[in-house]
């Protein structure tokens, strides 16, 4: 237990660090004084003024209940109260006040009021659980509550699509506090020390977080979407229809990202070139002719299909009330056969995101989706090199459309190795989160695609040193308290969705999706032997090691070497974890979003200001370098490669930049240094619109973080097209308070002075 002398304490500061602390039973407090007037902790951390008429009325209810022999006199109501009194605690839990209640009926011999109160006492609790969800509920419908309308900067919680999948998320997030995880998993999560990500999708078993679809099976095999076959294409355009259909009923029946590859859509390329083709050498043209003109309707038709692509996936609604959340990955080294389709398809794609898609103006903006994922490679990574006018291609795009990000092959070969001691490289699911590396015991082949993620539990590190007090004993073993809740918190996710068969979700189970199980098979062993992974999840690097060792883990001395650590041990709880249970445990640099304001609040509440730690509206995510820390491009992306490594579930780099539209040379760069040294990284443009006056250009956030126009000061949401990346993928509905301060203090890592001058 912590102990606090509360005397020598700033008073204002006890009332907010103590709230969270105490009813967690996390301190103990302890007060010499007598001059502060007890206070009464309630069940959801508030702090009330004691109030002895309350104590009345409840016994009086309880007496109401019995005969007048069994009843309690007024007397010794009082003497309840008055020794309640002078027990002299500065805060007390309600919970105490009546244990003791119950004890002191129990010691004059008034059993069956004892009794009676107990219940009453029970009936209250009954009812303050059963109506946990009608506040949350009115604020949603209401349109007024600022978390709801920044949960995810991807969803529009004013449209009923969003409002419905909000409503379900409530009830879930109800039944899962009050049914389904242990109370001190609950309370830990309420008081940001630990994340369980996703309640309101756990109260169903059957719904996981993120995959890889493996196309190449549903497309070449067929599926089946809503009970309606789906046979193999025989074309480009069509595969890329059937691809959105796929993409929408998979993402329908999860809750995380997904990525698919177009080598699958490759082969399709080529099938419609011979139909062409054959279709010009049945009119007996000659062979150049034919060749000629078969290559003119290719390129035409590989135009229509990423055109229906990129339309459908904006424009289709998931259950989720969004558009799908997915990735794309360009891989060349992904086949041999088709190599040259992919490239095809590869540049129409890059063309078509430079261009952007249409506002409801009619003026093209940054789309959201599909998120984009380029694989630097030896074809396409040197000047001369065959594929390099795609990667000129990728780095045009990148600094007009934010996007592709960028997967370093070369890395990957070397963090990746299997149990043959190959190395494999592959794309994350959606976002960051990645497999780890599998070899399928049948074809003792790499298997990626149509493996999947369990779900996430993250811990906030912040806490953890916070919670020490800067001793590194107490730091340790704390840390490893929290990891063991963590722990079992991933054992009821893992336990939930064991439970699950089949049926659930046969696009995913039956269909070739994520597998081709039989109908009423259970999906349990999908989720042991490295098919899938689960993910512990860490926020807060840098304010924690900051905290401990007064220095940031960029500092290259005794800050970085703490910060590793912190970071081995992860790694080390997973393995051990994986090899008791045979589940694949893997670290995750979560992505938090809206949870980074919430863990900076929490932490207020629990330890106050503290200059340089607590003292934001935000907390750095997973490994990062804190978005104010002056630092070169070059050299954040080789000092986090080193910590990314330690992430091998899932993380992402980036940098900072100006608008690089007219300096595509400085991206170019960036990019063969990522080759060199990062797995993963990304570069952070701008790329805004005014309704109001058109302008073109970066949207500001003034002091009191409110975005607006610089050119006409429009601060209507509605008629602002904002894009700027928060967590991987690209936001667009605007951000909390937390979020928006981060993203307002972010300094830039490279500038343009090169090219101004």
């Amino acid at each position: 237990m912590i102990q606090l002398n509360l005397e020598a304490m700033d008073k204002n500061v006890v009332a907010i660090a103590t709230t969270f602390l105490f009813f967690c039973g996390i301190i103990h407090l302890h007060y010499e004084g007598g001059d502060i007037q007890m206070k009464i902790i309630k069940r959801d951390g508030t702090i009330v003024a004691y109030n002895p008429e309350k104590i009345r009325i409840a016994i009086q209810k309880a007496n109401n209940e019995v005969s007048r022999k069994e009843k309690a006199s007024k007397e010794q109501i009082e003497e309840i109260i008055k020794y309640i009194e002078e027990l002299d605690k500065a805060r007390i839990l309600v919970e105490d006040i009546q244990d003791i209640i119950e004890e002191k009926l129990m010691s004059i011999e008034k059993f069956k009021l004892a009794k009676k109160y107990i219940t009453y006492r029970y009936t209250r609790e009954l009812v303050r659980k059963a109506n946990t969800t009608d506040q949350s509920i009115k604020e949603l419908i209401e349109g007024e509550s600022e978390y709801w309308n920044n949960e995810n900067s991807n969803k529009n919680a004013k449209v009923v699509t969003t409002q419905r999948d909000y409503l379900a998320g409530i009830t879930s997030t109800d039944i899962t506090r009050r049914f389904l995880l242990a109370d001190d998993i609950v309370k830990a999560h309420d008081a940001g020390i630990i994340h369980f990500h996703d309640a309101d999708y756990f109260a169903q078993n059957a719904l996981h977080n993120c995959d890889l679809i493996d196309l190449e099976d549903m497309l070449q095999n067929g599926t089946n979407i809503n009970g309606v076959m789906i046979e193999k294409p025989h074309k480009f355009l069509t595969a890329m229809t059937i691809a959105t259909q796929i993409i929408t009923a998979v993402t329908s029946s999860q809750y995380g990202g997904a990525t698919v590859t177009m080598t699958h859509l490759a082969p399709f390329v080529r099938d419609s070139y011979n139909r062409y083709l054959k279709k010009y050498q049945d009119r007996n043209l000659s062979k150049e002719q034919c060749e000629k003109f078969a290559k003119e309707d290719l390129k035409k038709e590989i135009k229509d299909g990423v055109q229906t692509f990129q339309y459908q996936i904006n424009s289709m609604t998931t259950t989720n009330g969004q558009s799908p959340f997915l990735s794309v990955c360009f891989y060349l080294g992904e086949t041999d056969e088709y190599k040259e389709e992919l490239a095809m398809i590869i540049e129409e794609m890059l063309e078509q995101r430079i261009q952007g898609m249409k506002n409801e103006k009619g003026v093209y903006i940054t789309p959201a989706f599909p998120k984009l994922l380029y694989v630097l490679e030896e074809d396409n990574i040197r000047e001369g090199s065959k594929y390099w006018y795609l990667t000129e291609l990728a780095a045009k795009c990148t600094a007009k459309r934010m996007v592709p990000d960028y997967i370093s092959e070369k890395k990957m070969l070397e963090y990746k190795i299997d149990k043959n001691g190959n190395g494999n490289c592959y794309p994350c699911m959606g976002c960051r989160s990645f497999l780890t590396p599998y070899v399928d015991p049948k074809t003792n082949k790499p298997k990626y695609y149509g493996r999947f993620n369990q779900g996430v539990v993250t811990i906030n590190l912040v806490d953890v040193a916070l919670s020490s007090g800067k001793d590194m004993d107490k730091f340790w073993n704390i840390y490893e308290e929290r990891l063991e809740l963590c722990h079992r918190a991933l054992q009821a996710r893992h336990q939930r969705l064991s439970k699950a068969t089949s049926d659930v979700a046969p696009i995913l189970w039956q269909h070739g999706a994520l597998a081709r199980l039989k109908k009423g098979e259970s999906i349990h062993d999908l989720l042991h032997g490295g098919y899938s992974t689960i993910s512990l999840g860490y926020a807060g690097l840098y304010e924690c090691v900051k905290y401990m060792t007064g220095n940031s883990h960029t500092d290259n001395g005794v800050g970085k070497e703490f910060g590793l650590k912190v970071m081995q041990k992860l790694n080390d709880k997973c393995k051990e974890w994986k090899e008791a249970e045979n589940i694949d445990y893997s670290v995750y640099g979560t992505p938090i979003e809206s949870t980074t304001y919430k863990f900076a609040k929490c932490l207020k509440d629990r330890f106050g200001v503290i200059e340089g730690i607590t003292d934001r509206d935000y907390i750095t995510n997973s490994y990062h370098v804190p978005v104010f820390e002056e630092i070169d491009a070059f050299e954040k992306l080789k000092l986090e490669s080193e910590f990314q490594r330690l992430s091998p579930g899932g993380a992402i780099s980036y940098i900072e930049t100006p608008n690089l539209q007219n300096n595509i040379e400085s991206v170019l760069q960036v990019i063969k240094f990522i080759y060199d040294n990062i797995m993963y990284a990304e570069l952070n443009t701008k790329s805004d619109y005014c309704q109001k006056c058109g302008f073109d250009g970066e949207i500001l956030i003034d002091d009191n973080l409110e975005w607006y126009c610089p050119n006409c000061g429009n601060r209507d949401h509605d008629t602002l097209n904002v894009a700027r990346r928060t967590c991987g993928y690209i936001g667009s509905n605007f951000w909390n308070r937390g979020r928006t301060q981060e993203i307002k203090e972010r300094v830039l890592h490279m500038d343009n002075k090169d090219y101004e001058e």
